[in-house]
């Protein structure tokens, strides 16, 4: 199929590269434009713009799209089908319309569940067993649209964000690559209004841990920040960031530190931190981490 792909951060590349191996042809790749970042704040391309030129694609990255000429520019690629995964601009109705066979999106959540901006994030913070893909034929609603295919997965006991996110990623490749060959027999679903729940974006105040909390509570707070934003404590007059947990055995007072493992105590049960990262410094391991910055028995955090 002639395919407008319109994606921009990492989560997105693999599923550029699926559509490429599977012989479908890009008219077009559309992604965010190039922002200043790292400490020199030069202009960064997305990590889909740099795949994509580097597969010799057209590229294009406009600030909008709600414009009568890049309305009419992505008309007249006259494409099959557009594939979207976490592009970053709101499609005008216009553009939604263009492609013959209209636009699809590929959701990180088993829809009604989790709509909106950080799915992911979210599955793993309220606990969720399962998660999976969704694609979805897109409408003028914030992932409203019928959902032609699902794929659901587990979500493990000690995943993270960052390891749930490249599972989806693979997960969304190869979901599509199906859609696409099974177009014309697949049956479009219609979201129930049950279950229905959004996934706000994660802000940056969320991230401090309350050790009166539950461990269940930490442990899911921690998993679902990492790698980003992270959740964090203070230690030793510092701001650490706890990047890997799982539940650990004892109780004590919110805070405590209860052995050399950096088993924490929450408001009930306790935490066993297992990966966390200084200002400044590489992530490392508990154990790498404790010789750089002691944390004894009885220390609180």
């Amino acid at each position: 199929m002639r395919v407008i792909f319109m994606g921009s951060p990492e989560f997105s590349v693999p599923v550029l590269e699926a559509l490429v191996d599977a012989g479908h042809e890009i008219a077009c790749v559309y992604c965010q434009p190039p922002r200043p970042a790292g400490r020199g704040k030069k202009d960064r391309p997305t990590p889909v713009q740099m795949r994509a030129e580097a597969l010799g694609l057209q590229v294009r990255h406009p600030v909008s799209l709600k414009g009568a000429a890049e309305q009419a520019d992505f008309a007249a690629l006259q494409a099959d089908v557009a594939v979207v995964v976490a592009y970053g601009l709101i499609l005008p109705q216009a553009v939604l319309d263009a492609p013959k066979r209209g636009c699809l999106n590929i959701h990180a959540s088993l829809l009604p569940r989790w709509r909106g901006a950080a799915p992911i994030h979210r599955a793993i913070m309220a606990g969720d067993a399962e998660t999976g893909v969704c694609i979805m034929q897109m409408e003028a609603g914030l992932d409203t649209g019928p959902v032609l295919l699902r794929e659901a997965t587990s979500i493990g006991a000690e995943e993270t964000t960052g390891q749930l996110h490249d599972r989806l990623s693979g997960l969304g490749a190869a979901a599509i690559v199906t859609a696409l060959a099974q177009l014309d027999t697949l049956t479009s679903d219609a979201q129930p209004d049950d279950g229905v729940t959004y996934a706000a974006k994660i802000d940056k105040a969320e991230g401090r841990v309350d050790w009166a909390w539950t461990a269940v509570e930490v442990d899911r707070h921690i998993r679902g920040l990492s790698p980003f934003p992270g959740a964090w404590t203070e230690a030793a007059g510092q701001r650490v960031k706890l990047l890997a947990s799982r539940i650990g055995q004892g109780c004590g007072a919110p805070g405590q530190v209860m052995d050399d493992a950096l088993t924490v105590a929450c408001g009930r049960g306790t935490v066993q931190v297992l990966r966390l990262q200084r200002a400044g410094k590489a992530a490392q391991d508990a154990d790498e981490f404790l010789r750089g910055l002691p944390l004894p028995k009885g220390t609180m955090l």
